[in-house]
């Protein structure tokens, strides 16, 4: 089958460390290449039926490859489906588009960070992944500026996700600013002062999958967490929600990601 994009390259199986996969794809809404990395189990190769796909949004100066190599989702995800804690499953972790210190997931005025996700980064991954179609559900989530992507855009788009989670999540613009720099949030505050993620959150709120959020006790976004929760419970909105020991950092993340893989592993 020919592939929808101008060009796909993806690295040669022969080569690939413990199940990665590396991806670079000619994006009509980055207007360039975006890479992916992706964790493809060797146990799918074995079962004849579609498996989950797990997209992995990542944070603030960060790029596809923080995931594996700062957090090492792919030997936790191993060691729970030896264990038995979870079925195969796919993890796809996208760049975000490497827009400064961060794209947020929006769409810009000649980049979409945000149709890179929900429709180059999906349709690439049916490419790629063996076993791969129509049928398979499709989960997203995301740590800090990723989490808040990842509800967003599932808040946005609720048909085309199974499940969302976000960790330590960044959920308003005001607490993405301190993150960037000055040009930055000038430009930022200018131009999303109005995506709020209550707002997509309410707009489709009888449409929505099932979702959860964690944050740490320790992480300086605990209370902006808190407050979404409680105005997803004035909402009437179902969700899930927990708090940790932890702060703001890859610890807290490689400590706590295991619970994001088993709530999707029950949907």
């Amino acid at each position: 089958m020919a592939s929808q994009f101008r060009t796909l390259k993806v690295s040669n199986e022969k080569y690939e460390p413990e199940g990665l996969r590396f991806a670079v794809v000619r994006s009509k809404h980055l207007k360039g290449r975006g890479d992916v990395t992706l964790f493809i189990p060797p146990q799918i190769k074995k079962i004849d039926r579609h498996v989950p796909i797990v997209i992995l949004l990542h944070g603030v100066y960060g790029s596809h490859w923080a995931w594996t190599y700062s957090i090492n989702v792919h030997r936790i995800a191993t060691r729970l489906m030896e264990e038995g804690r979870i079925p195969p499953m796919v993890l796809v972790m996208p760049s975000d588009g490497l827009l400064g210190d961060g794209s947020g997931y929006f769409q810009h005025a000649d980049k979409d960070y945000e149709k890179w996700i929900v429709k180059d980064v999906v349709s690439m991954t049916k490419e790629v992944v063996p076993y791969s179609g129509s049928g398979q559900k499709i989960f997203i989530a995301g740590l800090s500026m990723g989490g808040y992507g990842a509800l967003r855009l599932m808040a946005k788009y609720p048909l085309i996700f199974s499940g969302a989670s976000g960790l330590s999540s960044i959920t308003s613009l005001k607490d993405f600013l301190p993150f960037l720099s000055r040009e930055e949030q000038r430009y930022f505050r200018e131009t999303f002062g109005d995506e709020e993620l209550i707002t997509y959150l309410k707009k489709n709120k009888k449409k929505l999958p099932p979702f959860r959020l964690d944050c740490g006790t320790g992480d300086k976004l605990i209370k902006s967490n808190r407050f979404l929760h409680q105005q997803l419970e004035a909402a009437g909105i179902p969700h899930t929600y927990n708090e940790f020991d932890g702060g703001h950092n890859n610890e807290y993340w490689t400590a706590n990601i295991d619970k994001t893989l088993m709530y999707f592993s029950g949907l």
